[in-house]
């Protein structure tokens, strides 16, 4: 089959690759009907070494059953699934405290042998776990939407449940990307009033102003805090959304944050700095987020989106199928693009 590989920074390609199969009594084949390219993809397409047997990447995908193995009850063929970003066995004892990013058999896709997202049929460990069903047919329009379930969407919500947003909340989201965007409307979901979103590209906070965002800052490091200062009569918001994953980012979010306020973290680590734990201790801000353990939150958030209340496929902005994928890359790289929606 045919599958996205990576070989190093700038360097994706699209390659036959062996045709996945089932290798234990708990796996399920998936034939992709859509995945994505996440932001979180473009940090080793940015940095990684170059690697000449190269390796598979992808971690959102939705699609069909295909197989299952003999152990797998709550599935069969022909079942469109829904996978969140991480596999996890669902009975652990970090499972079961719906923390399945920790799970003690579960991983990353692209990792350890298994198969990335971005091909056209994916082998899933742990099938009973990690698969969601989803109650549409394979065609149903609001399959975008769907997919933005295996990471987006949950991250932003995890985003605004750490920060501890609640109804009529004032909030500060840093980051205009995807999960920034997915933020605001989490947000925005869970009752807050008054939504922040700090970003500095028109189409992007257009549309988190479609998504409840009120105020709109551009500025960055002190002129932002002061800015939202001056927004929040002097105090800052009682929760911040970080949704980027840089120290200054994160630096910028404790700040943005009033005294006994919280920040919900949860972009991808890209460096150490970042946080003045002296200023947590004296202003009492809590830290809280990580990881999103997506597949805990989808049975909550799939309702809103198959009722059409909300449509976080707003972020796909550009689609392809797999032999666009490496200009996909340099779009969302180059800023040309938001978010790449891919049709393998």
């Amino acid at each position: 089959m045919r599958a996205t590989v990576i070989h190093g920074a700038g360097d994706v390609r699209v390659e036959q690759v062996p045709d996945p199969s089932l290798r234990e009594p708990t796996d399920a084949l998936v034939r992709v009907s859509l995945t994505c390219i996440c932001g979180s993809d473009l940090w080793p397409y940015k940095s990684m070494g170059a690697d000449d047997a190269g390796q598979r990447i992808g971690h959102e995908f939705l699609g069909v059953v295909e197989e299952v193995g003999s152990q797998v009850t709550g599935l069969r063929a022909g079942d469109l699934v829904v996978s969140p970003f991480t596999f996890s066995d669902g009975s652990c004892d970090f499972c079961s405290e719906s923390l399945q990013t920790s799970c003690v058999h579960g991983g990353l896709w692209g990792t350890n042998g298994t198969d990335g997202a971005q091909g056209e049929a994916v082998r899933v460990p742990y099938a009973d776990g990690t698969l969601v069903k989803l109650p549409v047919e394979p065609d149903s329009e609001l399959l975008p939407a769907l997919l933005t379930l295996a990471d987006i969407f949950p991250t932003g919500h995890h985003a605004a449940v750490s920060a501890g947003v609640r109804p009529g909340d004032t909030v500060t989201v840093v980051g205009d990307g995807a999960v920034g965007l997915s933020g605001v409307l989490a947000a925005s979901r869970l009752g807050a009033e008054r939504i922040i979103i700090m970003g500095r590209h028109t189409d992007r906070t257009d549309l988190a102003r479609e998504y409840g965002a009120t105020d709109v800052v551009p500025e960055r490091g002190d002129e932002a805090v002061e800015r939202v200062r001056e927004l929040t009569g002097g105090q800052g918001t009682r929760s911040v959304l970080e949704c980027v994953g840089t120290g200054e980012s994160l630096s910028t979010a404790l700040r943005l944050a009033r005294d006994g306020g919280r920040v919900g973290y949860v972009g991808v680590p890209q460096d150490g700095g970042g946080v003045d734990a002296r200023e947590l201790f004296m202003r009492n801000v809590g830290l809280a987020g990580g990881v999103c353990p997506a597949r805990s939150y989808i049975p909550e958030l799939l309702p809103d989106v198959l009722s059409g209340e909300l449509d976080p496929s707003r972020v796909f902005d550009h689609t392809t199928d797999l032999d666009g994928v490496p200009d996909g890359y340099r779009a969302m790289t180059d800023r040309e693009s938001l978010k790449v929606l891919v049709r393998p």
